[in-house]
């Protein structure tokens, strides 16, 4: 994984899966409803052909949920660069729930679940199996894209294969800080940034056009095409990307937005690692408080002591990775991205106990169950393109970082932060694959201009690791919204922990937009 983005960790909610049978009911005109943009039309007004979702699915996840019930799911044809809608075109996969109680239906609920690099599809579709007979599923039709390049979209992103993808996990370049480390890890990051251009279909052109830019405008052509004049959005993680730049280009064609574990808008992606990494520090802390009090804890009873106890157990990986089958090694990034996986959510603190104490027995399954959990690999060996994704998108949405100075100062704040996850070494002044990058970024942080927009709900949980409380404080302010804020060890919280407080006021406000009290904490 790239030296700079090996830290920046992969923002997807976790939404309970539920087992559901799809539906099919052909072709339904619905558009083009709303403003078009001029030499648009025929993008806004095409009909969607619904059918049954099976061949739709591109992972073993996607593949369990899109046999539910109710479920149908079409592809949207969008122009791969929108200065040029005459050009080449691409598809993306649309899956919806139809709402239960046509007669009180308010339109369609679009949603996306993060990464970069998730499946908004199968979200949706995890979605509609835990929220069947609420509110949202009488009123809304639930509908999940997968963004371009993105599972069900045409083209996919591709930059390694999956036994590539196992080399890279088990190599720990990245720790090294010689002359010698800096070298390899970028002749790596060169070679992974010419993979992604040589085997995605479209080479520069679809890689240039793959940001969050474009994006906002495939979801605008989605909602006309939905028969939604204006868009009711659900966007967690880097889904309020996703949110607040479509609120930017289109903030007239919004009805309802809930934004959830908020990217904080402003924010540089050096300043967004150290602030994530201060996340993930404070997460290690409540785990290691959690377990303190456990007989069985890994790190001892004593949670001074936690980070010394869980780098002495990690850091004799960078040399001697611990076997664990099938010709694999649970190396030190697996390791670490085992814990951050873990730290994502209370319900894995457990499972992360376990796979310390596993360690401490020169075990590493539990700790790569995480791991591969994390990079999307499933039991055959097989990955869905995920990570791919989320390293391309970035690379695009992103100035890159080529200064190695600010490279081995970033290193060594976030070390500050997380000293959990501080190798031992030297920081690296290795730059990553976005400095490779075959194409310029086309966004940049920047405070949105969102003038006309409705009032938005900003939700904040005040201890999550991956996209820090400030940064939904500071987008509820640069949106002029209403901020939910949630008392919590979690990344996202609408719909994710049961919290009824946060659910029924999330409801509330996309049913008939009622925001909660300023100030309401749940």
């Amino acid at each position: 994984m790239p030296a700079l983005e090996r830290y920046l960790s992969l923002a997807a909610c976790v939404l309970v899966a539920a087992g559901l049978t799809a539906c099919s009911s052909g072709q339904e005109p619905a558009g083009p409803a709303g403003p078009v943009p001029q030499g648009l039309e025929r993008f806004y007004g095409q009909s969607l052909d619904w059918s049954d979702c099976g061949s739709f699915a591109t992972s073993a996840a996607a593949e369990s949920v899109f046999q539910g019930d109710g479920l149908e799911c079409a592809r949207l044809t969008v122009p791969l660069d929108y200065s040029e809608p005459g050009g080449t075109t691409i598809t993306l996969g649309v899956l919806r729930k139809q709402a239960s109680e046509p007669g009180d239906r308010i339109g369609s609920l679009v949603m996306n679940p993060g990464g970069p690099g998730a499946s908004g599809m199968t979200a949706a579709a995890q979605m509609a199996g835990s929220v069947g007979g609420s509110e949202l599923a009488k009123r809304f039709d639930l509908v999940g894209f997968d963004p371009r390049g993105i599972g069900a979209s045409q083209p996919q992103v591709r930059c390694l294969t999956p036994r590539e993808r196992d080399a890279d996990r088990a190599e720990d370049t990245e720790v090294d800080g010689t002359r010698q480390g800096v070298a390899e890890q970028e002749r790596q990051e060169r070679k992974f940034a010419a993979k992604c251009e040589q085997r995605t279909e479209h080479g520069d052109d679809m890689l240039a056009h793959l940001g969050t830019r474009d994006v906002a405008k495939d979801l605008d052509v989605l909602r006309s095409v939905l028969g939604d004049e204006k868009l009711t959005f659900l966007g967690y993680s880097y889904g309020t990307r996703i949110g607040y730049t479509y609120a930017e280009e289109f903030p007239r064609n919004v009805r309802a937005m809930i934004l959830d574990g908020a990217v904080d808008p402003g924010q540089d992606i050096v300043d967004a690692l150290v602030a994530q990494g201060e996340g993930f520090g404070k997460a290690f802390r409540e785990f290691a408080s959690w377990c303190a009090q456990r007989q069985d804890c890994a790190l001892g009873n004593d949670p001074a002591d936690a980070t010394r106890a869980y780098q002495q157990l990690v850091r004799p990986l960078i040399d001697n990775p611990v076997p664990v089958g099938d010709g694999r090694g649970l190396s030190y990034e697996d390791a670490t991205t085992g814990t951050i996986q873990a730290l994502y959510s209370e319900q894995f603190w457990q499972p992360l106990n376990t796979g310390l104490n596993e360690l401490r027995q020169g075990q590493g399954r539990t700790l790569m169950a995480l791991a591969d959990q994390y990079n999307a690999r499933d039991a055959q060996g097989e990955y869905d393109t995920t990570q791919d994704a989320f390293v391309a998108i970035r690379c695009v949405d992103d100035p890159r970082v080529t200064d190695r100075q600010r490279l081995r100062d970033a290193q060594r704040r976030y070390a500050e932060v997380a000293p959990f996850l501080d190798p031992g070494t030297p920081p690296s002044s290795a730059r990553d694959a976005c400095a490779f990058w075959p194409v310029p970024n086309t966004s940049e942080p920047h405070l949105p201009d969102v003038e006309g927009l409705p009032p938005t709900l900003v939700i904040s949980t005040t201890n999550d690791p991956a996209t820090p409380y400030q940064a939904g404080v500071n987008l509820a302010k640069a949106l002029e919204g209403r901020l939910l804020t949630v008392e919590g060890n979690q990344h996202t919280a609408y719909l994710v922990l049961g919290n009824s407080c946060v659910d029924e006021a999330g409801t509330a406000y996309l049913v008939d937009g009622t925001l909660p009290e300023e100030g309401t904490r749940c």
